[in-house]
């Protein structure tokens, strides 16, 4: 998983600037090695020896890595991609979720009433009907507060879902599957 993006070199001790990725850079401080790519080449394990957050700069990081030691180790790196393996990345609170496991799942919509059929097993109006495939999560800027929005690729077009608990009533990204009840109206919203 990427988790930064090398923008150039910083200083002339061989330390890049790069936009992070991340909700969690402070675990750069505890990693002794990381991976870096350029392009759609197979990630290198790099060594890093020192990683810090710019403050003057929200959401840049400074890394120097091992083995570079000038400007001119530093400029190979730009336009690279930091990386982790999948498998180390942050276990997150219950009800949160990385935008990476909830793009492309598919999206159901469960009904708004109960049925009032006398066999509801069988019943189609219970069935979740599916409305389409999550294909971008939105979110407000820094200074705004909000909610996200999923964005979803339908027959009829894009539907924006609020990430809302009331409105996505399950999100179960092992099974690739959000259920949500819409609010009336909002299909209209969205045309």
């Amino acid at each position: 998983m990427v988790l930064a993006r090398i923008l150039r070199p910083r200083g002339n001790k061989g330390e890049v600037v790069a936009e992070l990725l991340t909700d969690f850079p402070s675990r750069f401080s505890n990693l002794k090695t990381i991976y870096v790519r350029k392009n759609d080449e197979e990630p290198q394990a790099t060594g890093l020896q020192h990683f810090w957050v710019d403050r003057n700069h929200p959401g840049m990081g400074v890394f120097h890595f091992e083995s570079r030691a000038g400007i001119s180790d530093a400029e190979q790196l730009r336009g690279c991609e930091v990386l982790l393996p999948l498998e180390e990345r942050v276990a997150l609170p219950t009800g949160t979720y990385f935008v990476t496991d909830l793009m492309g799942c598919t999206v159901f919509e469960l009904p708004v009433e109960s049925t009032k059929l006398s066999s509801p097993a069988c019943a189609m109006e219970e069935a979740p009907r599916v409305l389409g495939t999550v294909s971008d999560v939105m979110f407000t800027g820094e200074s705004v507060s909000g909610t996200a929005i999923l964005q979803v690729e339908t027959s009829r077009g894009e539907l924006l879902v609020p990430l809302a608990e009331d409105i996505c009533a399950r999100i179960d990204v092992a099974s690739r599957r959000i259920e949500v009840r819409l609010p009336e109206g909002l299909h209209e919203l969205n045309d």
